[in-house]
């Protein structure tokens, strides 16, 4: 899996204010993620369970307090780019919405809302925009249903929405929420 973007949480967000995100897509596949749930709870390691026609998960969202040390080398599919947190006060109107971290979902299509498998009621961390494209670096595989060869896109380019689990009962408790 491909290394999409991490950030460093700024310390005032709920729950997760000072950890570590990370998430990670696999650059051979693209489509929108399905919440596995039994029960109406995702199901114990759902960040595991297949999705079909995959026979396991093809992304992975961690949440960390300690991330370890850097890697010494690049991310050899996916072009860093910075990314600068700016506050601004909270729209609930998709249209406005940019890459946002903490607050309100600006839901494209009305909530939705899922208990972790430890019991927990999954609370929003971030939103990334439809279509955010992801830059590719030269001779980086071309990314199936993509816009362009040079750009990656997360989840088919469905506005995504992570949601974490409070608890913590797991770094991958994350999990991708997509909405066209």
């Amino acid at each position: 899996m491909a290394l999409f973007f991490q950030l460093d949480l700024p310390d005032d967000i709920e729950f997760f204010g000072g950890e570590h995100l990370s998430v990670f897509h696999c650059a051979h596949h693209n489509d929108a993620s399905a919440p596995v749930t039994a029960d109406s709870r995702l199901v114990p390691r759902f960040w595991e369970a297949p999705q079909p026609p995959y026979p396991g998960s093809f992304w992975r969202v961690l949440l960390q307090r300690d991330p370890g040390l850097p890697e010494a080398e690049p991310e050899p599919t996916v072009r860093a780019v910075p990314l600068t947190l700016r506050p601004f006060v909270d729209a609930h109107v998709p249209t406005t919405v940019h890459f946002k971290v903490g607050g309100a979902a600006a839901w494209a299509q009305g909530p939705e809302r899922y208990r972790c498998a430890c019991g927990s009621e999954m609370v929003f961390l971030c939103q990334v925009p439809e279509y955010q494209e992801f830059g590719v670096r030269p001779g980086a595989p071309v990314q199936p249903y993509s816009i362009r060869d040079d750009a990656y896109l997360l989840f088919l380019g469905n506005e995504v929405y992570l949601l974490a689990c409070p608890a913590r009962c797991d770094p991958a408790a994350v999990l991708p929420v997509n909405q066209h």
